[in-house]
């Protein structure tokens, strides 16, 4: 089922965002700058007149044209964005040749950025070049990313991909059916350490005792050289009943406690490279852009 949803108001994409209906750390981020112009919008009269003359004290010129301002800086950030994808694609596409099985966990796709997404974009590009690809999808647990955005996308543009229980992974690759393993990611240490959705770690470990190729795709914005290493990198945790219920329907004892980390760290040691909008990174990492 294909829901969507107008976003008219800040209070609107701070919701949505809080709720998971936007996400994706590079949607976030424009929808944010999207959801800062529909606030000003919002307002009327001496209030939206009083607000960008402030807004002019602190940014010069006329306050005016600050809401016009405003909007065409968020379209730039959009904009921005969908090239940024393009060239994530661009450079990971020698790493999908023709006839690829390829194995991605959680959403890094259009719907989770501006354009054709990170860790989907050499895939994109691969199919929109004719070669015969072939897409695993962990369906993602708790939240089903997987199952329920990916396998949606993937579907959508035509692209044969077959949705598989997260634990199913590691049977695929004895079987030798993974050729190449292609993850989003959230944050990049200095030392090449990454965060991304739970369950990437497992992958990684799986994928280099079995020789499969670990790559990890996102823009170099991602690249925090503040932290030294991934034990730094605090993870979220995020309700309960995420784990206990299924599309709001209990499927343990009540009363039953549950963990619900958001993320985990795969150390640098199990990532072949990194696949960025600036080009292919290998080991060993550092936080400089390659050349």
């Amino acid at each position: 089922m294909q829901i969507e949803r107008d976003l008219e108001s800040a209070e609107a994409v701070a919701d949505a965002i809080r709720h998971l209906e936007v996400r994706g750390a590079p949607l976030i981020g424009i929808a944010a700058a999207m959801g800062l112009v529909a606030g000003t919008r919002e307002l009327r009269g001496a209030a939206r007149e009083a607000y960008l003359a402030r807004v002019a004290t602190a940014t010069p010129g006329d306050g005016s044209a600050i809401w016009e301002r405003l909007h065409a800086e968020a379209t730039a950030i959009w904009e921005e964005d969908r090239a940024m994808c393009r060239r994530i694609g661009e450079h990971g596409l020698p790493l999908v040749p023709d006839g690829a099985n390829v194995l991605t966990h959680c959403n890094a796709g259009a719907l989770a950025t501006g354009g054709i997404g990170t860790a989907l974009a050499p895939i994109y590009l691969a199919h929109e070049q004719g070669r015969k690809v072939h897409v695993y999808v962990d369906e993602t647990r708790p939240v089903l990313q997987g199952a329920r955005l990916t396998a949606w996308e993937l579907k959508h543009a035509g692209i044969p991909c077959t949705l598989i229980p997260d634990s199913a992974a590691g049977v695929l690759m004895r079987q030798a059916k993974v050729d190449v393993v292609i993850v989003g990611v959230d944050r990049i240490c200095a030392n090449g350490d990454f965060a991304n959705k739970i369950g990437t770690y497992g992958l990684a470990v799986l994928a280099r005792h079995h020789g499969v190729p670990f790559y990890a795709a996102g823009p170099w914005s991602s690249v925090d050289p503040s932290l030294a290493d991934g034990e730094v990198i605090p993870i979220e945790q995020r309700a309960a009943d995420e784990v206990t219920t299924i599309a709001g329907r209990p499927i343990a004892p009540p009363g039953v406690p549950a963990l619900n980390y958001a993320f985990d760290v795969t150390p640098a040691r199990y990532v072949t490279a990194y696949v960025t909008d600036r080009g292919l990174v290998q080991p060993p990492f550092t936080a400089d852009p390659p050349s």
